[in-house]
């Protein structure tokens, strides 16, 4: 059944559970097929029977308990953490506010409960209160109880609220299995747990315990939290380098991905709270309380489709970038677009693969995207892309194929005109470390034009009175990032990673992994998309050529001590 999840039709939907449990009532014959199949889909189980609560709805003129029919991506987290749980490992879930994961944690571990025989799934958080409190709806037991009660009897089997349903344990008498709560310093000390769920991790205070007692507890421990800043485990872990390896460790939870909200609910939050809750709370910037970030979040954030808000006809060349992985868990990216738009974010793992393989990839792209050149980072393992760009490009001409420039971008070289002013009043070689920390800077001044002209174009429809462009920027001097690209959040976190400092001589240095966080490699294909071509050094298939032919010929010899 199609819902309308802004306006659902609940009468509707009780009217249809109400058929097919008439259906069911009929063959009751069919109930142990259905209950296989309930056990292996527990999304729909949910979906067809469930319910939950919102006080919120009742100023609408509806009731505040209604059928809990979830959204596509509420089914996908669901199936991730039974892939989590079969595979025995541990997984965080990222989420902005409001996005139902303490009643989907809750109702799944009552689903598993009803069809799995012997589980323990326990849950905890940092006060008793948010676990289990009578007449608490914030807490997650009188959920749990709420949706058991609710079932048909078909399925709650002879369970019963006053007997198996006590302070902080829920108990399933037809296959033995219990919820347990735990809170506080206490989370981990109970039995072994099948899942063990921890609700608003990051805010936990005393983690590091929590950390110890839960290694020995369960293979699968699921961290739910909105975000807190970086200086928590939970944040650590999600930026963990041997952790996010795993391409399924993290599951990010997106007010985006909510059906009922859009672009007005957004900006009714902005409205009404303050710029950290919104950036922490709903658009999951870690960086939101953090000092001396180079791209603000809500600079990038502005620059999600900005090009398609502002009007603007997306024009100019199609150009790559490559950063090439510098570590077993780091991962290669290939990152561009046509003029102001980022449209590519591609990555793929570079652990236990052939050195020659990335530049190989990023050819293959290059042929899909019809573009004829790339540049790469030319520092360290990158500088292997120069040979291996030549020995691919001679294959292309034996096999009668367009041959492909690649670029060479070195962020340890000396600022590009030295005597310039990217900042006025200061010129480059006083104000810079290297040619790394000048593009950063540069990145970070298209993202704030961009964050100014959109800002100012939305305060314009709302007071009726256009703006005029060409008093904020020329349209080529912004950035717009396409959120059709399946990575596109990913690169958004990215992009806000990078922190900024002054050394010793007063110049800008910048770290793009502060805090031991992976290296945002998306983030730097990005920066070197957008680097200036003048500051780019291109190398033709001839000089590649020649380079090669020529290493260690012309290398000065090393002097004797």
């Amino acid at each position: 059944m199609k819902v309308d999840y802004k306006n659902p039709d609940y009468a509707a939907i009780y009217a249809q559970r109400t058929k097919a449990l008439k259906r069911l009532r009929k063959k009751p014959e069919l109930l142990p097929a259905i209950k296989d199949y309930y056990r292996a889909n527990p999304a729909d189980f949910i979906s067809d029977w469930g319910v939950t609560s919102d006080p919120r709805l009742v100023e609408r003129g509806l009731p505040s308990m209604v059928p809990f029919v979830l959204w596509p991506k509420q089914r996908e987290w669901i199936d991730w953490v039974i892939r989590r749980w079969r595979a025995q490992k541990p997984g965080l879930s990222e989420k902005s506010r409001d996005w139902g994961l303490s009643w989907l944690s809750v109702t799944l571990g009552a689903t598993l409960c009803l069809f799995y025989e012997g589980l323990n799934i326990s849950y905890g958080s940092r006060k008793e209160e948010y676990v289990d409190k009578i007449g608490h709806p914030k807490a997650l037991f009188p959920k749990a109880r709420m949706f058991v009660e609710n079932l048909p009897a078909e399925f709650r089997g002879t369970f019963e609220t006053w007997r198996d349903a006590p302070h902080m344990r829920l108990t399933f008498p037809d296959t033995g299995s219990t919820m347990t709560g735990e809170a506080g310093d206490q989370i981990g000390r109970g039995d072994r747990a099948s899942i063990a769920f921890v609700d608003e991790s990051a805010y936990l205070a005393r983690p590091m315990l929590v950390e110890h007692s839960l290694s020995q507890t369960t293979n699968c421990r699921m961290d739910i939290s909105s975000v807190n800043g970086m200086n928590n485990p939970f944040a650590q872990k999600r930026h963990n380098k041997k952790l996010v390896a795993d391409p399924e460790f993290v599951f990010i939870c997106d007010w985006r991905d909510d059906p009922r909200k859009d672009d007005a609910w957004y900006a009714k939050q902005v409205d009404e709270l303050d710029p950290v809750t919104v950036a922490q709370e709903i658009d999951r910037d870690y960086s939101a309380s953090v000092e001396g970030i180079v791209i603000p979040g809500a600079w990038v954030r502005a620059a999600i489709d900005a090009a398609e808000l502002l009007g603007i006809a997306v024009s100019g060349r199609f150009e790559l970038a490559l950063d090439v992985a510098d570590e077993g868990v780091d991962k290669n990216a290939l990152c561009g677009g046509r003029g102001i738009e980022i449209s590519v974010a591609e990555e793929w793992s570079g652990k236990e693969s052939d050195p020659f393989y990335p530049v190989q990839r990023a050819f293959g792209l290059c042929d899909e995207l019809e573009v004829g050149r790339f540049r790469y980072d030319a520092d360290g393992i990158g500088a292997l892309v120069r040979g291996d760009a030549r020995v691919i490009n001679e294959q292309r001409t034996k096999a009668g194929q367009k041959t492909i420039a690649v670029e060479a971008y070195r962020g340890s070289a000396a600022v590009f005109e030295p005597e310039g002013e990217d900042v006025k009043g200061r010129k480059n070689v006083d104000y810079f470390e290297n040619r790394k920390a000048q593009d950063w800077w540069v990145l970070r001044r298209t993202f704030q034009r961009t964050y100014r002209w959109v800002t100012a174009f939305k305060e314009a429809l709302k007071s009726g009175n256009p703006i005029d462009p060409a008093k904020v920027c020329s349209p080529d001097e912004i950035i717009s990032i396409s959120s059709k690209m399946p990575n596109y959040l990913k690169l958004v976190a990215e992009l806000s990673q990078p922190t900024y400092k002054l050394n010793g001589a007063g110049k800008i240095v910048v770290d793009k992994a502060p805090d031991g966080m992976r290296s945002p490699n998306l983030a730097d294909g990005v920066m070197m998309r957008r680097a200036r071509a003048e500051a780019v050094l291109r190398i033709s298939d001839d000089v590649l050529k020649r380079v090669a032919q020529g290493v260690g010929r012309h290398m000065p010899k090393r002097r004797r001590r």
